[in-house]
């Protein structure tokens, strides 16, 4: 069992992680997420030559490669404050992964001080910043997927629920099987695309069916997966990180993030 984290008081710094998809797919995605920070009062560093958290390599049995990219990482962030990280996949990489990987090693202490730094997007903004939002947008409804690490392995996934939970004109539609996977899982999809196809339509029918307007998840792996699937299926729905949506929802006409 997981003991419960002890969350600092808010930090004038902090670290941004935006990920590898995100900086590939989405990077206004970043933006956003850096704009909710500095809206709270925090100065947010991006350290431009951030890559993968090591995760895939890591997964697939490539040891030594992964301990080379999660040292490479860990470089880069060397000022003690906060990393704030935009994936509960690659959260828990760093959080639980990284002392494992360097157990016995002589970065081993450094690990485990870098993975105590480590924080979820909406566990940082919900318990590190304690943000209350006011809703600036028009009534619309969504639908929320969480990913398996940010459910099972970061335990961060009610923090998605809670930040949306704040805007008054947004109604947050229930999908069945809302605790299932959506097939990704970063090289399983690769691996076995047969039962990741199979996966993702169950996954994609089910949050169709909830009948919300917009979906939104904390993790843009699985919104890679999910929103490829909907568009090849024809499907109007698609997918936006929260960051993007809690940014559009919160600012004031006129503003810019």
């Amino acid at each position: 069992m997981q003991q419960a984290r002890i969350y600092p008081a808010k930090p004038q710094k902090v670290y941004l992680y935006a990920t590898c998809l995100v900086d590939m797919f989405d990077p206004d995605t970043g933006i956003d997420a850096i704009s909710l920070l500095e809206r709270q009062g925090i100065e947010v560093v991006f350290v431009e030559k951030q890559t993968c958290c090591g995760q895939p390599a890591y997964s697939s049995g490539y040891t030594e490669e992964s301990r080379d990219v999660a040292a490479h990482q860990m470089s880069l962030f060397p000022e003690f404050f906060p990393i704030v990280i935009l994936s509960g996949s690659c959260g828990g990489m760093m959080l639980h992964h990284y002392p494992k990987l360097f157990a016995n090693h002589p970065l081993e202490q450094q690990s485990i001080a870098f993975a105590q730094r480590v924080y979820e997007f909406t566990e940082f903004l919900t318990n590190v910043c304690r943000v209350r939002f006011e809703d600036k947008g028009q009534p619309t409804s969504v639908v929320i997927h969480t990913s398996c690490a940010a459910r099972r392995e970061m335990n961060v996934h009610q923090y998605s629920s809670h930040l949306i939970g704040q805007l008054t004109n947004v109604d947050v539609k229930k999908a069945a099987y809302e605790e299932e996977c959506c097939g990704f899982g970063g090289t399983f999809s690769v691996r076995h695309p047969n039962i990741s196809e199979a996966m993702v339509a169950d996954k994609t029918q089910n949050l169709v069916n909830s009948d919300a307007v917009e979906l939104i998840s904390a993790d843009w792996g699985c919104m890679l997966n999910i929103n490829g699937a909907l568009e090849y299926q024809g499907k109007p729905l698609k997918g936006q990180h929260i960051a993007r949506f809690l940014a559009k929802r919160t600012l004031a006409n006129g503003e810019v993030s």
